[in-house]
């Protein structure tokens, strides 16, 4: 019998082969793994008893569960039982709105699990050293974005001369210097501009088109001279869902033509005050002339254009937060001051026999089913702190009203997640549970998809890979 000679590169071969059976089992090392979790995001069906993997911050794998595998990591969570959502974006507050709060509103929006947040006006500077001092800290907070001050017209609504209103509006310079104007708000470090409602119309149009030039996205009032549908098509999203009332009326161009002549007509006083004039003077009657097709040709032109709805703003005198059964353990967490002062005004609000703005409050609400017949996307804001917005708690209230409105729940968790991240062209790195996005993520005890409240019941939040928060 003939023995054939082994080669010394078969022998290497074959040494090889033999190792990789031992070297597949090697588990690499992470960060931290979720295992046996379901996990949930607002454009992929739910993914059940699944492992996910995070390392760098960043998320590695999302993977089937295996029973009793065992994981060489840092931190090691069951997941049995839980659901796993993106961590969630509030798509507009105002940190300078009130100074006794913006010291506890990171950590707040963190205790409920909102990990990003969009600042839709305010002082630049402040704002600026606001972030980088967030940055810089040890502790963790939420991703910040920020707009700077609302750029407005010839009359600044909030230009600080109104008592209970603070200064978060500019005026802007002429059209010629409007270049280097945006430029120079980028060069400092805003992350999108936001067009305010006394802004004329070339000034609007100029300011969007410069914007759009240095890829800066913008986030919009309309104008009080120009309509949704006009208005709405040169901004990146659209807030409170104000000013579409007057487009929806029947007789829209006779309210945009009294609109602008009043406009045209005011040359000393507030621009806090003309704003309410004129809502005071129209918004009611527009809701009462609503034209079906006629709103229905407004909101078409709106289906790239993102709606932040704050619905909770926008109706808080009827829907009252306050008699909430989970208030209280957000309201303790407010400075003392700002306790006793909301207390106050709720008192008064409780006493009266008729909510105010109620038709607005109805129509906000109302609107919601037209959005979503129209293919109009929306995101989750809630203008925190204005008019009782609980920083973080707030959102919750907010999904609450989007599914009581007429949204699913993964409809819901959609606008605070993947819309909300599509504003700045980041839903391909933030904002679902995908392999490779940023590790922000939520781990509730309860599903949402059942109850939309369930994402209240909070156990943990990461951020960029860390937990930043645990029960």
């Amino acid at each position: 019998m003939t023995t054939k000679l082994r080669t010394p590169l078969s022998i290497l071969i074959a040494l090889t082969l033999a190792l990789l059976p031992s070297c597949s089992r090697k588990e690499e090392s992470w960060d931290i793994v979720i295992s046996n979790v379901s996990v949930i995001d607002g454009i992929s069906p739910t993914r059940v008893n699944q492992t996910v993997k995070i390392r760098d911050g960043l998320i590695i794998k999302v993977m089937p569960y295996i029973p009793d595998q065992e994981f060489n990591a840092h931190s090691l969570v069951d997941g049995n039982g839980q659901f796993l959502i993106p961590g969630l974006w509030d798509m507009h507050v105002h940190f300078l709105y009130d100074e006794r709060l913006k010291e506890v509103m990171p950590s707040m929006f963190l205790d409920h699990g909102i990990t990003a947040v969009r600042d839709t006006g305010g002082d630049l500077e402040s704002l600026l050293d606001f972030r980088t001092d967030l940055v810089n800290s040890s502790e963790p907070s939420p991703d910040i974005f920020l707009s700077g001050p609302l750029l407005d017209g010839k009359f600044v609504i909030y230009d600080g001369n109104n008592p209970a209103q603070p200064e978060l509006g500019t005026s802007t310079p002429p059209v010629d210097e409007l270049g280097d104007f945006v430029k120079s708000m980028k060069e400092m470090g805003v992350d999108f501009i936001k067009l305010y409602e006394l802004l004329d119309e070339e000034r609007f149009y100029a300011l969007s088109e410069k914007a759009n030039q240095l890829d800066l996205p913008v986030a919009s009032h309309v104008p009080l001279v120009l309509t949704a549908e006009t208005a709405g098509p040169k901004a990146n999203s659209m807030e409170h869902l104000r000013n579409i009332e007057l487009s929806c009326a029947s007789n829209w161009k006779e309210l945009l033509q009294e609109r602008r002549a009043l406009i045209k007509g005011f040359d000393e006083g507030l621009g806090y005050d003309l704003r309410a004039s004129i809502q005071a003077l129209q918004r009611i009657p527009a809701i009462m002339d609503y034209d079906e097709n006629r709103c229905d040709e407004v909101l078409s032109s709106l289906t790239s254009t993102i709606q932040v709805p704050t619905l909770r703003l926008n109706t808080v005198s009827i829907t009252k937060p306050w008699e909430e059964e989970d208030w209280d353990s957000s309201f303790h967490k407010l400075p003392l001051t700002v306790k006793e002062e909301w207390s106050a005004r709720i008192n008064f609000l409780s006493n009266q026999s008729r909510a105010a703005n109620e038709k607005f409050s109805e129509w906000s609400l109302f609107l919601i089913s037209r959005l979503l017949k129209n293919n109009v996307p929306f995101a989750a804001g809630t203008d925190a702190p204005i008019g009782f917005g609980i920083p973080g708690y707030s959102l919750h209230n907010e999904l609450k009203l989007l599914v009581e409105s007429g949204a699913t729940p993964q409809q819901a968790i959609k606008s605070a997640t993947y819309t909300a991240a599509s504003f700045f062209k980041l839903e391909d790195r933030v904002g679902q549970i995908q392999e490779g996005m940023k590790a922000n993520l939520v781990l509730l005890r309860e599903d949402p998809l059942v109850d939309i409240r369930n994402t209240r019941e909070i156990n943990r939040v990461m951020v960029d890979g860390k937990w930043a928060r645990k029960s």
